[in-house]
């Protein structure tokens, strides 16, 4: 197997996130549930609402899945994440995610991408590559940013939740190939014909990158990523691995990610362990006994973040890695 030939800097782009999750194909995939996998403390369950949204001017589908909290503080404006999803994935997929931010009155909007979504793993499995290979194209990276900017569009200027969210407290997260994409909305910028192209959306306001794959095709990636300077979160695991034929990515890409991101208010939290699927709505990947762990830290962690962000509290930031410390292969956290 060779890597989708697709114009540079983007074939790298997406061929990292392409393949990342070609190994989770081989596995038949768990039923969707919008059960959490792990139980979240105490607190009435946040409202789910599936919107099937489409972008006419792109005509392209665009569904979601809302996350809402159950019972907002009084009448305050409620915070929101954007998420977007992996290679394969759906918007139901982090849902451990999704109802952990509700519970905590966050409202979590979750994109489908439809142009790399679970349909690659339906139809004829020998076509599997080749529908890989045009999710991973340059187009579908694009129209996965312009997803998110449509959903944040409908969402605020066009639903009844709209006038209900604070528009100063707006965060993107994603996993894997949802990392790029988040990236390049918050602020990552890419050289072409000696012009820069950038996709920011100026109403996000940090990132949470999950198993986040570097640009690969470019000669630096501070020149890429120096741009990217919204506070940010890096979550990793130490055999965060891709690997496929032709084709290997080391834990380390995911740490040049860190280092090279030019965010001020940056942390990165690296586990024992693990796997690169092990931050999605997977049960036992990276190990039965781990996976659940990792997702209850992960869960904690992404929440001390955003308070952080929007709310100042570093609190749980400064005390997570004592809670956590046995999980933890690499905590750096940087607050000036």
């Amino acid at each position: 197997m060779h890597i989708v030939r697709v114009s540079r800097p983007w074939r790298r782009i997406v061929s990292n996130a392409g393949v990342a999750l070609w190994l989770a194909a081989l596995v038949p995939l768990p039923a969707a549930s919008d059960q959490p996998l792990v139980a979240a403390p105490a607190a009435a369950e946040p409202m789910v609402s599936d919107f099937d949204w489409v972008d006419a001017t792109r005509d392209r589908a665009v569904p979601v899945r809302l996350y809402w909290p159950a019972q907002p503080a009084g009448s305050a404006a409620v915070p929101l994440v954007v998420f977007s999803h992996g290679i394969g994935g759906s918007r139901m997929g982090y849902s451990y995610l999704g109802k952990h931010f509700a519970s905590h009155g966050i409202a979590s909007l979750h994109l489908q991408h439809v142009g790399s979504d679970r349909q690659l793993w339906l139809g004829n499995p020998f076509g599997v590559v080749n529908r890989l290979w045009k999710a991973a194209s340059e187009d579908e990276a694009i129209q996965r940013v312009r997803d998110l900017r449509f959903a944040l569009d409908e969402l605020l200027d066009r639903s009844a939740y709209g006038e209900h969210i604070d528009r100063t407290r707006i965060a993107a997260a994603g996993h894997s190939y949802g990392a790029n994409t988040v990236m390049l909305a918050a602020g990552a910028t890419l050289q072409r014909n000696g012009h820069s192209v950038e996709f920011r959306d100026p109403r996000i306001r940090a990132a949470l990158l999950l198993s986040a794959p570097p640009f690969y095709g470019e000669a630096a990636q501070d020149r890429i990523l120096g741009t990217l300077t919204l506070p940010t979160l890096h979550v990793t695991a130490t055999e965060d691995v891709i690997r496929v034929p032709g084709y290997y990515s080391t834990p380390d890409d995911r740490l040049a990610v860190f280092d090279a991101a030019g965010s001020r208010v940056k942390t990165l939290a690296v586990f024992e362990g693990g796997s690169h699927s092990i931050f999605t709505d997977r049960p036992g990947t990276g190990g039965v006994l781990l996976n659940p762990r990792v997702k209850s830290a992960t869960q904690e962690l992404t929440l001390a973040f955003l308070r952080s962000v929007f709310d100042a509290q570093d609190d749980g930031m400064q005390q997570w890695p004592g809670k956590y410390g046995a999980l933890i292969a690499r905590w750096v956290h940087l607050n000036p």
